[in-house]
């Protein structure tokens, strides 16, 4: 669902942008960890990276979306600890600055925003308003 919104609002002429001081997400080394894991469990290659987006809905407006994919015109992308992060330009705008962390508890585990753009959360987490 990241594909199609991102898709929809992207310049057919807009190659990806790899720009290491672009303002995007951060990974922590938990989360960096993680989506390694992931990405040899599922057999992905090296063109394969960490697709982070939103998508409207969720209880507070937008949802974040995160999936495995390649690059695609107009993406951001950035490496970081030799994981590929693509963000849409769509995106962007609500998610550059956010940190991604990967946290383990006795409520289960998963994967957390630390976003600077959000001015309120849900109790999941999972989305935001901006």
């Amino acid at each position: 669902m990241a594909d199609e919104l991102a898709q929809e609002h992207r310049p057919a002429e807009a190659a990806p942008s790899v720009d290491p001081n672009a303002p995007t997400v951060k990974l922590t080394p938990k989360a960096v960890e993680k989506v390694k894991a992931m990405l040899v469990k599922e057999k992905l290659g090296p063109e394969m990276g960490l697709r982070f987006g939103v998508t409207g809905g969720g209880c507070s407006g937008f949802q974040y979306a995160l999936s495995f994919d390649s690059a695609k015109e107009g993406d951001t992308v950035t490496t970081q600890d030799g994981v590929r992060v693509f963000v849409d330009e769509v995106s962007l705008q609500y998610i550059a600055g956010t940190t991604l962390d990967y946290v383990e508890g006795l409520h289960g585990a998963g994967f957390r925003f630390e976003n600077p753009h959000a001015t309120r959360t849900c109790g999941c987490g999972s989305s935001f308003s901006a």
